[in-house]
């Protein structure tokens, strides 16, 4: 089996494992947000203690260290905020809507990488982030029709998780590994939602939602895991297109167990989001900077 195979192959279970961790916790709204972050965060750093090289897990007083902490901690803080706003995004809003408006990420990269990394950006990119802010005001309508804030969540992810690809990107060039870097955003993401339990809401969950909230942890953890695989393995032109598999399983799932049906303007936005990404793409392509347009992780 070829690398580019292989890498599809986990690239379609990062997606597939997203979306069902997306189903999880649209299931399990009515617990705490802290709650479901505290589950996602514990359960989470199960799959990654297999990813530690023996070496390091030999010594466990030092297999954490780092001499980038800082910048462990502002990506591991930029992560759980973003990672806490798409989660009250899909309890709030249609699956098909909110897993759209996520496509949008790359267009916030571009910005910040002129902003921070002093990247020099031209008309074809600005066109793209042109008509992928048009998507997400298709999208957004009925937001603004309704005075629904939530909308806003999913664009706060997007933000989110630019800064962290711009922090992520300075973590590798410093030589920090994958794993390292998933262990402090998970622990982080973890003391992050246990500093909610004095606001309350937390409660005993059902034996069958405890399920489903380990499944959340276990699926978005194994999710990151497969992505990075993925982009080690194939061509990233592979892992972009396999991405916006995200959007047909929102549909499928939204319409089969919440009854959801997504509107022409969910469907014309997010037209123009992936319209706007895969441009976006290209461009980074034929540069070969290709960091800006990694699917999402969570």
């Amino acid at each position: 089996m070829s690398k580019n195979i292989l890498g599809l192959f986990c690239s379609f279970c990062s997606v597939t494992l997203f979306s069902f961790m997306d189903v999880c916790v649209k299931l399990t709204g009515e617990y705490a947000l802290g709650e479901i972050l505290f589950f996602r965060s514990l359960f989470g750093l199960i799959p990654i203690f297999f990813l530690i090289p023996k070496d390091r897990l030999k010594n466990l007083k030092n297999f954490y260290k780092t001499k980038n902490i800082g910048l462990h901690l502002w990506r591991s803080l930029f992560g759980a905020a973003s990672m806490a706003s798409i989660f009250i995004a899909l309890r709030n809003l249609e699956l098909a809507s909110t897993i759209s408006l996520t496509f949008a990420a790359p267009i916030f990269v571009t910005i910040f990488s002129i902003l921070f990394l002093n990247e020099k950006v031209g008309l074809t990119r600005w066109s793209a982030v042109v008509i992928g802010f048009a998507g997400v005001l298709f999208i957004s309508r009925p937001g603004f029709e309704t005075a629904n804030i939530f909308y806003i969540c999913p664009i706060i992810f997007c933000v989110g998780f630019a800064i962290v690809c711009i922090l992520i990107r300075k973590l590798t060039l410093r030589g920090e590994s994958v794993w390292l870097i998933a262990f402090y955003f998970t622990l982080v993401s973890g003391l992050f939602s246990l500093a909610t339990i004095p606001f309350g809401g937390w409660f005993m969950p059902t034996k069958i939602d405890f399920i489903l909230l380990i499944l959340i942890g276990i699926f978005g953890s194994l999710g990151n895991i497969f992505l990075t695989f993925s982009a080690k393995l194939a061509e990233l032109s592979l892992i972009i297109s396999i991405k916006y598999l995200a959007f047909v399983y929102a549909i499928v799932f939204g319409f089969l167990i919440f009854q959801e049906i997504p509107s022409s303007y969910t469907i014309l936005g997010a037209g123009l989001i992936i319209v706007s990404s895969l441009v976006i793409f290209t461009r980074e392509r034929q540069l070969k900077k290709y960091a800006v347009v990694l699917p999402r992780q969570q």
